[in-house]
């Protein structure tokens, strides 16, 4: 299966510091593939670099072009990024969010795609009113979620999506993914720091260490490998 992300040997820094050093990975269409890693790793960078809100080097191909521009052009290529921390638009209510993950599409007939969303999410139907902010924390994480797929993206990148959230809602979140990765062919780039989710729920892995691939392969092989899980996975 062709890649519709790749990444070859990209490098980024924060001023002085590298943090990422050679990254190379690739994404297949219609496939969900982990990132996973030890905080510091340079996981999050990774996505960073992705998405233009970092300065890198190295080469960035989506659909067979080169990526470039920041995260509105990258957005418009058919990218969307879930930052760490949710980030959703707090003092606005969740249907202005979800329309805001609209923005880069031409057409403005919305009603089917907040209807899918609320078969994803069915708490979205009642609450389209209710500001944001007064969310919990896992329906805020959704609501991130249903907003960056309003823009209806090929590749959607996810990160760490179980951060602050207790395993129940984890479990859910992980499944909404595997559902949409099923159904509609969705293609998902997730960093992750809970291993054993992120293996259970991706087909192929990549562990970084210290801003480098120090393993990749299919997830059951990370999974089965004793000195992977002790090494760099934690369990």
């Amino acid at each position: 299966m062709s890649a519709l992300l790749e990444l070859r040997e990209v490098e980024a820094r924060y001023g002085p510091v590298q943090a990422l050093r050679g990254i190379s990975l690739e994404v297949p269409e219609g496939e969900i593939v982990a990132v996973l890693g030890a905080n510091g790793a340079g996981k999050t960078t990774t996505l960073r670099a992705v998405s233009g809100t970092v300065r890198r080097s190295g080469e960035i191909l989506f659909a067979g072009k080169p990526l470039r521009g920041g995260p509105e052009a990258v957005a418009k290529a058919g990218i969307a990024h879930v930052p760490e921390g949710r980030g959703t638009f707090t003092e606005l209510s969740v249907h202005e969010n979800l329309r805001l993950g609209a923005y880069t599409r031409r057409d403005r007939d919305l009603r089917g795609d907040l209807d899918r969303m609320a078969e994803h999410f069915p708490w979205i139907r009642e609450r389209g009113d209710q500001q944001a902010g007064t969310l919990s924390g896992g329906e805020q994480q959704m609501l991130a979620l249903a907003r960056a797929l309003m823009g209806r993206p090929r590749l959607l990148m996810l990160d760490e999506p179980s951060l602050g959230l207790a395993p129940m809602i984890v479990r859910e979140i992980f499944r909404i993914v595997r559902q949409l990765n099923e159904q509609d062919g969705l293609t998902v780039l997730v960093v992750e720091q809970d291993a054993r989710i992120a293996l259970d729920t991706a087909g192929s892995a990549y562990v970084l260490e210290v801003g480098k691939v120090a393993v990749s392969g299919p997830s059951a092989t990370l999974r089965e490998d004793d000195a992977v899980r002790r090494s760099y996975l934690g369990y």
